[in-house]
């Protein structure tokens, strides 16, 4: 068997096209959503992905505003930026990329941001919705995977599913989406017995591990649909800074009938995600005004 690639990018350029679409709708009524990113900092892989967000928000037409604070910012002006963004209503989103700096306590600057701008889904409230199954904002990678399998037809219910990785991120939310569409989930970490034993029964397969190729064609079932949320730099050898995922692809995808590719699988869809959140959170704004 060949896995069927399951092309993230392409996906993505799909959805983007539509949150373009309704955007530009929204706009005509006069709101036009807008994202503020707080950088605290300087890591360059953040700079990456923040510069990738920006960028994303201008081709769909979202209102960007970017502040930058240098590393050894105090928390109070960091907190202080944040409650005027969320006492601004014409900023629908607030997004403080992460890690932060030592000095900060990251739970209680994700708690600063107010719960209907919180479209990272970070926000303590927000994950009590979401583990109840009600109306709330989905953390962006564990959203981009769950559109993934609506697009692709993955059946979900009555599915066994295994998730490898239990961040606040990405695990456990995505534990709690799976669960709420019907799927019997079993969470794996790096304390778990006999991985391979849970990971051979599983129809589904989320890695989001940290750990280069760490699932390997023996943990696979024959048939199952494996998503590599992972990103991970290769840092030594012919292959020295080389992205892989959190799953070696060439052998998973002789076993599996889907697999996401790593880069160009996941990845996209999460900032893809970010727009629909930001968006969705403009919308909800124009409806409570009337």
């Amino acid at each position: 068997m060949t896995a069927r690639i399951l092309d993230g990018k392409a996906l993505a350029e799909r959805v983007r096209n539509d949150i373009a679409a309704r955007t530009a709708a929204l706009a005509q009524r006069g709101v036009q959503p807008c994202l503020a990113v707080i950088v605290v900092g300087v890591n360059p892989a953040s700079a990456v992905y923040v510069r990738n967000k920006v960028a994303a928000c201008e081709a769909a037409g979202i209102r960007s505003l970017r502040f930058d604070y240098a590393a050894d910012a105090s928390c109070d002006e960091v907190f202080a930026r944040i409650a005027a963004l969320n006492a601004d209503a014409s900023v629908h989103g607030i997004l403080v990329q992460l890690p932060l700096p030592p000095q900060f306590d990251e739970q209680a600057v994700l708690e600063a941001i107010a719960l209907e701008k919180d479209v990272d889904g970070f926000h303590a409230e927000n994950v009590g919705r979401l583990s109840q199954g009600q109306e709330c904002f989905i953390p962006c990678t564990p959203h981009g995977v769950m559109k993934m399998f609506e697009a692709e037809g993955v059946p979900l219910q009555g599915a066994e599913a295994v998730v490898i990785g239990r961040s606040n991120i990405v695990g456990k939310p995505m534990a709690m989406l799976l669960t709420n569409a019907g799927a019997t989930v079993t969470v794996c970490h790096s304390k778990t017995r006999d991985l391979a034993a849970h990971t051979r029964r599983a129809d589904i397969v989320v890695a989001a591990v940290g750990r280069p190729r760490f699932v390997t064609a023996d943990m696979v079932k024959p048939g199952a649909v494996v998503i590599d949320v992972g990103i991970n730099r290769i840092e030594s050898g012919p292959e020295a800074g080389k992205l892989c995922g959190d799953v070696d692809f060439a052998s998973v995808a002789e076993v599996a009938s889907l697999v996401t590719p790593v880069p160009g699988g996941v990845g996209p869809m999460t900032i893809t995600m970010l727009l629909e959140n930001t968006l969705e959170a403009a919308a909800r704004a124009a409806r409570k005004r009337g």
